[in-house]
This record gives structure tokens, C-alpha cells and sequence, in this order.
């Protein structure tokens, strides 16, 4: 990538080898902007998952036999990619993030070994129209169902809306529908099927207002999304992933009107990840 940190200040941080997770190399970072930056790892030979999942990403624990510090970081790439890609948040402060954000290519991180997650197509029924509502880095996970072929068979339009605060905070605005554009397995599906909706809430901007306050106004459902103005549990299937204001909010919201949660146990009409919010 041209905007990626180049390593030549210092040499590769190596980690020690540990059972439970492993170690993996950092192939690039993008800094998008002093809250938000990107990074990818190279994907161990064996590591299956399905677009959508999670998995644990840390560093080494400060001090002598200090446990390594994991978070949970949803996969932006797709299931079949040959690299492994993430969007993480800056904290200054944050036990992982605070040294996760000065990592640079040729580096180590921990990585678990055992993808997981509900933001999969399994926990969901079929229907025609299948919406992404995310907020910050929420949008993760979006951005690898959104090159996955299944998903494309699966539903006659994918809307993608991300909600963010400021316009610099939408990671992937200007190289989402090139990224889509240019990959050989849904190029074709994607420029037909696919709907990129970012929204701003704290500047101006083409679209602004809260997820919510889209749905309500109907604001959402304007060309190109074809179908009706509003959310409809017998046709449309919701996967949400964000802050925990806006998963409460929507999922509450979907509950009123019919709509039900789905898990890899009993697929549903929503979906929503549970384990982390951003």
C-alpha cells in the first residue's frame, strides 16, 4: 500500500512463542487519522473462518509472566484472502491499543487460533434485502461479508451503512466500491447489488444523522435502494455491529416490529455481535 508505515526506523519486534496463541507478522499499517488505523497480519496455513467472524488479536502483557493482552478484533477481509486485515481505534491510554497502533510491518502480534462470531450468513434466514448497520469500527466485519460470493446468492441487494462522527472517521470511504470493483469473485454482483451508505452525525456531510433517525425518517430507503420505505422482517435480514448505544437501540427497535435475533444455533431475521462493542 503507498500510505503504509514503512519499517526502516527500527528493526521487527519479535514476540516469545507461546500454546494458546500464535504468532503472526504484520504485513502493512494505514493510519487513517489520530483515532482510527488499519493493519494486516499473514494468515497462518491452517486458519479457516467465515466472513464476518472475529478473532483474538493482543501483545505481550507488561512485566515477567504477564498474560499477553487480547482483544477481539472482527476479520475485513474475506474468508478466502490470503491476508488477514483489521480495523482497530486508538487509545492513548488502552492497555492494547495505546502499543497495538505503534506496530509496523515486519513486526509480531498474538493471534488466537479459533475464529468465532454471529455476524455470519449461517445465522441468518434468507431474504431480499440484507442491510449492515454499523458505527466506527463496527464497520469491520461489513467489509468482509461485502466481498464474499454467498452473501450475493443469498440476498437480491447488500446495503452497507456506516455512522461515524467526524467525515475522517469513515475508514474505507474513498476505496470501498474500488476494492469491490476490482476483486474477481463479486465484481460483478457488487456493482449491481451492492449500496455504500456513510452517514455523519457531528459535521456536514451529503448524509447526516444517526442510524436511527435515518430508519425513522425513511431517509435510508431512497435510490438506489429499491423496495419499501421501511423495514420489512418478512423480506429484509439486518446484521449490526457498533457502539452499544446503537446495537440497543436498533435491536430494540427491530424487536417492536417483528423481527427476530438469530445465532449459529437457530438462524433468524437480525443478527448482532455480541462479544465487543467500539
Amino acid at each position: 500500500m503507498t500510505d503504509a508505515v514503512q519499517n526502516m526506523g527500527r528493526s521487527p519486534v519479535t514476540l516469545p512463542e507461546t500454546k494458546a496463541f500464535a504468532n503472526v507478522k504484520v504485513l502493512w499499517v494505514r493510519h487513517w487519522n489520530d483515532r482510527l488505523f488499519s493493519f494486516a497480519v499473514e494468515r497462518p496455513a491452517s486458519f479457516r473462518f467465515r466472513s464476518g467472524e472475529f478473532v483474538m488479536i493482543g501483545l505481550p502483557g507488561d512485566g515477567d509472566g504477564a498474560k499477553p493482552i487480547m482483544r477481539a478484533y472482527s476479520i475485513a477481509s474475506p474468508h478466502y484472502a490470503e491476508e488477514l486485515e483489521f480495523l482497530s481505534i486508538k487509545v492513548e491510554d488502552g492497555p492494547l491499543t495505546s502499543k497495538l497502533q505503534l506496530i509496523e510491518p515486519g513486526d509480531e502480534v498474538y493471534m488466537g487460533r479459533k475464529p468465532t462470531g454471529t455476524l455470519v450468513t449461517d445465522a441468518l434466514v434468507g431474504g431480499k434485502r440484507l442491510f449492515f448497520f454499523s458505527t466506527g469500527t463496527g464497520l469491520a466485519p461489513f467489509l468482509s461479508l461485502a466481498r464474499d460470493p454467498d452473501v450475493y446468492s443469498m440476498f437480491d441487494q447488500v446495503i452497507l451503512v456506516h455512522s461515524v462522527r467526524q467525515v475522517s472517521d469513515l475508514a474505507y470511504h474513498d476505496e470501498l466500491q474500488a476494492r469491490l470493483a476490482e476483486d474477481p469473485l463479486v465484481s460483478d454482483e457488487a456493482q449491481q447489488q451492492f449500496h455504500y451508505i456513510p452517514t455523519v452525525t457531528r459535521e456536514p456531510f451529503r448524509t447526516t444523522g444517526r442510524i436511527g433517525d435515518l430508519i425513522e425518517s425513511a431517509a435510508l430507503f431512497g435510490d438506489p435502494v429499491q423496495g419499501a420505505k421501511k423495514l420489512d422482517p418478512e423480506t429484509d435480514r439486518i446484521m449490526l455491529c457498533g457502539s452499544m448505544a446503537m446495537i440497543r437501540e436498533t435491536a430494540a427497535m427491530l424487536d417492536s416490529i417483528g423481527f427476530e435475533e438469530g445465532s449459529n444455533a437457530k438462524a433468524g431475521t437480525y443478527v448482532i455481535e455480541r462479544a465487543f462493542v467500539d
